[in-house]
């Protein structure tokens, strides 16, 4: 039997800093060595693959705020003729995109991401999802989702969207606290978010996701609580409670938290566990870390049955082998390389000009980052890896190729040891104890981890 620690050992032990696992290998060993000619002959290799469909991700970036717990990439300002002039070139963007790709234009899965893609008024999000339209054809099925803020979101843009076929909607909610609001810059009412569920139910949106955040200024066990309670009377089909990824070395705009309001670990564990307790107490079913979905969402269904993916986007039931993406920022997956568009939008701009993609930097995975890759995928989604079909996969032997990491998972003080995980010949299975400390486990196999550890400075956020 595994040793029995308490959480405050347990949170000891693993609450370290550690990557969250969006991609393997993580962003942090992208380099400037992947251009956009290399983009373009992976488009080509996507090109040939001309029954499969796509996965395209935007990048909205603008907001007229900051919201001071964002780690996203965004632009702020009020001068609407800054932002008309990126979606002409976001629009020139798609032409170029949609000429490498003459014989790929289906499409499973779009989300447009931000900042706050509803900054835009409900004319100008129709014209640019009509330039997609003009290019590429949606599977009847698709994903077709956006985030919106609710602060400054109209009926009329909720309605214009789900003209267009927007199926999805994805908004920000973090926590109804007067006094966390305040103090994270942003103000929104809960009678305000739930007008907005109503009527975007009442238009057919078929889901809806509410992103919390657990861990930010003058949290407390109370005034989550209530929180929980109130997202519940809304009822979304999916619900994301992220830990707050405080890393003011990266995000300078942090700097402005007082440490010292931030709720400390066990507090922060004592959050997640509530939601935890909240959502599958009123029949959600937990996906990952912190995720959770009615049990009749799909997410729910391909867990049941171990099929469940994770990219840039989230988790999804999409299987699409290549992500197209497009603004600044954005990051691709195509054809077993990551491509990341440049942060400037000077840059951004000029590469348009030129007629080239604007690509800054990116990844090209070896044959040991793809076997890597897919383990920790299948951890991070479903909890659950089956050692023969990674064996019959990659044709090797798992207890061979990875005696280093099994070593590490089940040996004294180990993930194995204190219960967070079960490694046997067959499996290598996540605990329910160990569903908050899955990023931990799937360090293990990091390749890259060690190198990127233990300087002066961090590099990642902390596990929990």
């Amino acid at each position: 039997m595994p040793a029995t620690l308490t959480m405050p050992e347990l949170l000891a032990r693993y609450n370290r800093p550690g990557p969250r696992y969006t991609s393997y290998p993580t962003a942090v060993e992208f380099h400037d060595g992947v251009t956009a000619d290399a983009y373009v002959e992976r488009l080509a290799r996507a090109n040939a693959d001309t029954d499969a469909p796509l996965s395209v991700y935007m990048h909205l970036p603008f907001c007229e705020e900051r919201c001071s717990y964002c780690g996203c990439f965004v632009v702020i300002t009020k001068h609407r003729d800054v932002t008309d002039r990126y979606l002409e070139y976001l629009e020139r963007e798609i032409d170029l995109l949609a000429a490498h790709l003459p014989g790929r234009r289906h499409v499973s899965q779009l989300h447009w991401g931000g900042g706050t893609p509803t900054y835009y008024p409900a004319d100008r999000l129709a014209r640019l999802f009509g330039r997609l339209r003009q290019h590429f054809t949606f599977a009847p099925d698709a994903e077709i989702g956006v985030e919106i803020d609710p602060r400054v979101t109209s009926p009329e843009q909720l309605t214009v969207l789900r003209e267009l076929g927007f199926n999805r909607l994805s908004m920000g909610v973090q926590d109804f606290a007067p006094e966390v609001q305040q103090a994270v810059n942003r103000i929104q009412s809960y009678e305000l978010t739930k007008a907005l569920v109503d009527h975007a139910r009442a238009l057919g949106f078929r889901s809806i996701n509410i992103d919390l955040i657990y861990g930010l200024p003058y949290q407390t066990r109370e005034g989550f609580g209530r929180t929980l309670e109130q997202v519940l009377t809304l009822r979304p089909e999916r619900v994301a409670v992220y830990s707050f990824a405080f890393v003011p070395w990266m995000k300078a705009h942090m700097k402005h938290l007082p440490e010292d309001s931030l709720p400390p670990a066990d507090v922060k564990m004592d959050l997640l566990t509530a939601s935890q307790r909240a959502f599958t107490g009123a029949g959600y079913v937990q996906i990952g870390m912190d995720h959770f979905a009615v049990p009749e969402d799909e997410l729910a269904r391909a867990l049941d049955a171990r099929t469940l993916h994770r990219n840039f986007m989230g988790y999804t039931v999409q299987s699409s082998r290549d992500m197209v993406a497009l603004g600044v920022s954005a990051i691709g997956d195509v054809q077993g390389a990551f491509v990341q568009n440049t942060k400037k939008l000077p840059e951004y701009y000029e590469s348009i000009d030129a007629g080239r993609f604007p690509i800054e930097r990116g990844y090209a995975l070896d044959d040991d980052d793809r076997l890597r890759r897919h383990v920790i995928t299948e951890l991070m989604c479903n909890g659950h890896l089956d050692v023969a079909d990674v064996e019959e996969r990659f044709g090797l032997r798992f207890a061979d190729y990875f005696a280093r990491e099994l070593a590490l998972l089940t040996g004294p003080g180990s993930p194995a040891a204190d219960g967070l995980v079960e490694v046997t010949g067959e499996a290598i299975a996540v605990t329910a104890l160990g569903r908050p400390f899955v990023r931990n486990v799937c360090m293990a196999f990091d390749r890259y981890l060690a190198a990127r550890t233990g300087g002066a400075t961090p590099v990642f956020s902390k596990t929990v």
